[in-house]
């Protein structure tokens, strides 16, 4: 689904009313009338139930008065307010509040945080004030309001942003709404899907309000927000007559000494991505203890450094001979920096024919020399993290994490490759100039060989033939939805890899009865 900023949202706004001819009053009486379909789905029958909403002067405002009319014809107990006076408030959003206030809802105007009492009784709270269309500080008598708001144990929906959230950025003010839900229209902003502002929202819906197809289609976005329907369709097609080798083959290049779970779990998770045949081309030292950890997968013994227990350079051969019989590789998770090692990928990725992807070890020694990026011509997926990539760079992990997008997708041209940056969320970059953000994942996720674990899944979907920025996107969706699944079942708290590695089947088979 595509991801746009307020200011991009706007521009459709106007285009489906000023050149469509679609009354902006249409589209508040579909927006009011979303948050209230939202509210019956994740909150429940309002009815007898006391609720308040808290309408802003604005459009946000119009859409609140709108749900505040439905919700009352559900048998709501209504408390209506307005922060500021009726005088202040027009176009669509006046002719809404006259209109609830025709059906005999009373508008109670705040002047003041003073003024604003949330029942004991209140079960609801519908926050309405300021929109997607917010930026800056919150001052007096909002910033009351607000904090009125998050103290009460209401269950909380935001229309369209919780106040407070920059739609542009994600950063919140002190303080913005922390919503239960957040109910956005037309596209999902891409405030919402980044840190801190996807916290304040909740269970993020996006509800179509009536914007035609073509205005969503024709819009210049090139960002987008990777969503469970979207993800299913990447999947790999599989028929009843294939075999094993009809599924993709793999070889992953990974482990040394202390790393062996490493390159264990890249290469089953390549298994578990739906690969019939992985190889997992390990130092020969670690053989015998890779062999005991594997079942699934086949162990290739390579030429180590003596006492070492690393790759060294003359199992180039051997490496090459593995990759012509592969579909596709995955390389770097523990081989370590040893200089015979770190030769061995330099000369491996020169002559690289087969779609790769590099994580860990391998985008480490990569950054000792980014010529040799430069020159690779077989498609290519990395997946630093934040550290990784100041290292590829050369740029400052606070520079990095300041601006996740701009920087992945200049990485990604200057070196024709995809590049996702992980984090939360993680960033996929393709060199054409789009961009995804992933809306999987938990901080669970933050754990020792979980990095590994993405490895696998992609190496795996690029095995099974899929291009790379579709492997790239579906292995991180699938990675972080499995995280997710483990999260359910064990809190994030005390979760692993090895879990995020057992719910991939599990993932894999809600996505493909989606």
């Amino acid at each position: 689904m595509k991801l746009c900023t307020p200011k991009q949202m706007q521009n459709n706004d106007r285009r489906a009313i000023d050149d469509l001819g679609i009354p902006g009053l249409e589209l508040m009486e579909n927006a009011g009338s979303s948050v209230v379909e939202a509210i019956l789905e994740q909150y429940g029958d309002p009815s007898g139930k006391a609720v308040t909403i808290v309408c802003g002067k604005g459009n946000n405002g119009g859409d609140g008065f709108v749900a505040a009319r439905k919700l009352y014809e559900h048998n709501a107990i209504i408390e209506l307010y307005l922060i500021g006076e009726r005088e202040g408030v027009k176009g669509d959003a006046r002719t809404n509040l006259i209109r609830a206030e025709e059906m005999g809802l009373s508008i109670h105007e705040l002047k003041s945080a003073n003024d604003f009492d949330i029942k004991d009784s209140t079960s609801l709270i519908v926050d309405a004030i300021f929109g997607t269309g917010f930026s800056g500080d919150i001052g007096e008598p909002y910033a009351g309001i607000i904090r009125k708001i998050n103290e009460h144990p209401a269950f909380v929906v935001a229309v369209d942003a919780p106040s407070g959230l920059d739609g542009s950025t994600g950063e919140v003010s002190d303080p913005t709404v922390m919503a239960d839900i957040t109910v956005t229209f037309g596209l999902p902003k891409y405030g919402q899907a980044v840190y801190p502002g996807k916290k304040y929202c909740g269970y993020l819906m996006t509800a179509d309000i009536g914007f035609p197809e073509e205005v969503i289609e024709e819009a210049e976005i090139e960002l987008f927000h990777i969503m469970e329907d979207e993800a299913a369709e990447l999947l790999p097609h599989r028929s009843p007559d294939m075999h094993k080798g009809d599924f993709g083959k793999l070889f992953v290049l990974a482990g040394s000494t202390g790393m062996t779970g490493a390159a264990a779990m890249t290469a089953e998770a390549g298994l578990r991505s739906g690969t019939g045949l992985v190889i997992l081309g390990c130092p020969s030292g670690l053989n015998d203890i890779l062999e005991t950890k594997l079942t699934e997968a086949i162990t290739k013994p390579l030429p180590e450094v003596r006492k070492r227990r690393c790759f060294a350079l003359r199992g180039l051969g051997e490496v090459r001979e593995m990759v012509k019989w592969a579909d596709a590789i995955a390389v770097g998770p523990g081989i370590g920096t040893y200089h015979e090692t770190r030769d061995l990928i330099f000369r491996l990725l020169t002559k690289l024919d087969k779609p790769a992807v590099f994580d860990a070890d391998a985008l480490n020694i990569l950054a000792k020399n980014m010529d040799i990026l430069r020159d690779h011509s077989a498609p290519l997926v990395i997946s630093p993290h934040p550290g990784e990539m100041s290292r590829l760079t050369g740029k400052s992990i606070e520079q990095i994490e300041s601006n996740r997008i701009d920087i992945a997708l200049e990485f990604a041209a200057e070196f024709n490759l995809v590049c996702i940056l992980k984090g939360a969320p993680s960033v996929i970059a393709a060199p054409s100039g789009q961009a995804w953000i992933n809306s999987t994942g938990n901080d669970g996720m933050a754990t020792a060989g979980s990095g590994d674990v993405l490895t696998g899944l992609i190496g795996g979907f690029l095995a099974q033939g899929l291009m790379d920025i579709d492997a790239a996107v579906l292995g991180c969706y699938l990675h972080g939805y499995a995280g997710d699944l483990a999260a359910e079942m064990l809190g994030p708290r005390g979760m692993i890899a090895g879990d995020i590695l057992e719910m991939v089947p599990e993932a894999l088979a809600r996505l493909e009865e989606g």
